[in-house]
């Protein structure tokens, strides 16, 4: 007789204390997701302060300016001045700006022919947070340092 009485007040018991424990542990979970986007909230404000106050990023006209005064691009210019008898310019323009997906600038060295004929002479990539800067190399299809960049132009020579 005592089992027929004990066992279902102790799952009555157990059943209410699991609920209990259950009901508590939504109780918290819930709580933290509530605190998290404040907890969230208050380390991006920090991070973006401090971020925004040790990185610099450079704009358009310095990113233009940087490839401008390449050896190399000012080389160019004046070799294709001097070759057209100083009828066709050598400019560059900003081709598009930094993305989140593309975190540079990149700038077109072209000739600037007055019969309305754009022939482009290089291709260059500045990234926006360093400065640093890359150049295509037109046979392999990829952006490559300067540096390699220069040595494949003299072993083309």
């Amino acid at each position: 007789m005592k089992r027929i009485i004990l066992y279902p007040i102790v799952t009555v018991l157990l059943v209410g204390v699991g609920h209990m424990a259950m009901a508590q542990i939504a109780r918290n979970r819930l709580n933290q997701e509530l605190a998290t986007p404040q907890i969230l909230a208050a380390l991006e404000k920090n991070n973006v302060v401090q971020v925004a106050q040790t990185t610099r990023e450079i704009d358009e006209k310095t990113a233009l300016s940087l490839v401008w005064k390449l050896p190399l691009v000012q080389r160019k210019a004046k070799e294709i001045e001097q070759l057209s008898r100083r009828t066709i310019k050598v400019a560059a323009i900003v081709d598009s700006v930094p993305s989140p997906t593309q975190p540079y600038y990149t700038i077109r060295v072209f000739e600037d022919d007055p019969n309305n004929h754009n022939y482009t002479v290089y291709w260059f990539r500045v990234f926006s947070s360093s400065g640093v800067i890359e150049a295509l190399d037109i046979i392999e299809n990829k952006y490559v340092s300067l540096d390699e960049w220069r040595g494949q132009i003299r072993s083309r020579r």
